[in-house]
């Protein structure tokens, strides 16, 4: 598949089978995401990439806990690849972003399904996170950005919504 027809056909999956990401796809997934723009080449993000049920089953629990929930955010994903970028530098949100607009992108070219999840921003505020990120020895300001779930999906691919009609404005 081409760059173009990759870009146009990815789609967030929520229904996920439990079959795990062989490791070869995922250091190329992984890889990818580090090769996303960064402000300056600063790369202020960082990538922790969960494939332990145990961690990911943490992880899930705390999503959930800040929505008020009691489900599973990943959608059954066996794998969690978390965004945080270095709050030290100015562009890391939009680093942050560009990692996760990475990770899924490749994740589709290689025949991996994904999903942005939310809240990884208050998942890491909480004693939890920070003791997640100390054991792992992960020292800084960081904040979480997302969470690219990623695995098999265990449903039809979403068709795509039509486009907005004043999505783009030229000027020329």
């Amino acid at each position: 598949m081409d760059a173009i027809e990759n870009l146009l056909t990815r789609r967030s999956v929520r229904k996920y089978k439990p079959d795990m990401v062989p490791e070869d796809i995922l250091s190329k997934i992984l890889e990818a995401g580090t090769f996303a723009a960064t402000g300056m080449g600063r790369q202020s993000p960082v990538i922790i990439a969960v494939t332990d049920r145990k961690t990911r089953d943490m992880l899930s629990e705390m999503n959930a806990a800040v929505m008020g929930s009691g489900g599973d955010p990943f959608y059954g994903a066996p794998v969690v690849l978390v965004v945080l970028a270095d709050k030290s530098v100015g562009t890391y949100k939009y680093d942050g972003s560009l990692v996760m607009g990475n990770l899924m992108n490749a994740a589709h070219a290689l025949g991996v399904s994904s999903c942005w999840i939310h809240r990884a921003k208050e998942e890491f505020e909480t004693e939890k996170g920070r003791e997640l990120l100390k054991s792992l020895g992960i020292t800084g300001d960081y904040e979480g950005i997302g969470h690219c779930i990623l695995g098999y999906a265990d449903c039809e691919m979403p068709a795509p919504k039509e486009r907005k009609k004043n999505y783009i404005y030229y000027v020329k």
